[in-house]
């Protein structure tokens, strides 16, 4: 698939150090992700015939490219405040105005919300089956400790169209190897190839703190404290992140967040209303 979009996407081979650096320190076993892959590549050859990884991925960049500020929301404490006070100042219009991408549980408060969605990134752990159906693509992630879930989304993911299937080991023909290791930093790695220069993000939510927000599983009713591997999970993301900053080349804000890097910009609610 030559000059493909899936080609072009594909950062396993820039981003294998990164994953040999995470699987040591994490104690990861790449067989356990091998064979996750290879369980979510055979869902996907369930899907109807006329299935068309190229075709979702030449649709999903259309998408990408529609508007001229894409918001990325992730499961952080800062979620629900930052994106009840856009509502309150800029209207449910601003969301219509905007790409809008969810890691994982996050969509479920822009569902909440009834708020477009138009990609949830995702492993499986922060959602419903049901909130598929609320966005209009589904990027689903196999790694080694998610082949359960895998399979309890078997359904959906064989009937859902629009769903990109991705890995953290070497793809295969049916699905990618963007790069990232969270939900968040994933988003951004899969749509860096699709950005304009005209564009800007926003990371929503996005918060490195040792607090985890109530979004990023489905049985939590509160914010709750970081666990240790949780806590070094969140340094990766943020590691990842200033390391996928110059390959951005757009201008990317970080919004009522504390500041964490000298790497990014940021803004407080109250500016970032004022830009719009």
């Amino acid at each position: 698939m030559q000059n493909s979009l899936k080609t072009q996407i594909e950062s396993h081979i820039e981003f294998k150090a990164w994953y040999r650096k995470i699987i040591k320190d994490f104690k990861f076993d790449p067989q356990k992700d091998r064979e996750a892959r290879d369980y979510l590549s055979q869902i996907l050859e369930k899907k109807n015939n006329s299935y068309n990884l190229e075709e979702v991925l030449l649709s999903f960049q259309e998408n990408i490219q529609k508007k001229e500020h894409i918001c990325v929301y992730g499961c952080g404490p800062s979620l629900d405040e930052s994106v009840d006070f856009i509502l309150s100042h800029l209207g449910k219009s601003f969301f219509n105005k905007c790409v809008n991408l969810a890691a994982d549980g996050a969509s479920r408060l822009l569902i909440e919300r009834n708020l477009p969605i138009d990609g949830i990134i995702t492993d499986l752990d922060g959602i419903t089956t049901q909130d598929f159906f609320k966005a209009k693509f589904v990027i689903v992630h196999a790694h080694g400790d998610n082949n359960i879930a895998l399979e309890n989304f078997k359904e959906v993911i064989i009937n859902f169209p629009k769903l990109i299937g991705t890995t953290q080991a070497e793809p295969t023909y049916n699905l990618i190897n963007p790069g990232g290791f969270t939900d968040g930093d994933r988003i951004l790695a899969l749509i860096i190839s699709f950005l304009l220069p005209h564009q800007y993000i926003y990371l929503i939510g996005m918060d490195f703190d040792d607090i985890v927000g109530k979004y990023s599983k489905l049985n939590k009713e509160n914010d709750y404290l970081a666990g240790s591997i949780k806590l070094k999970k969140l340094r990766y993301a943020l590691t990842i992140l200033e390391w996928l900053i110059p390959k951005i080349k757009i201008p990317l804000y970080l919004i009522n967040t504390k500041p964490i890097s000298e790497k990014f910009n940021y803004l407080t609610l109250e500016a970032f209303a004022e830009r719009f």
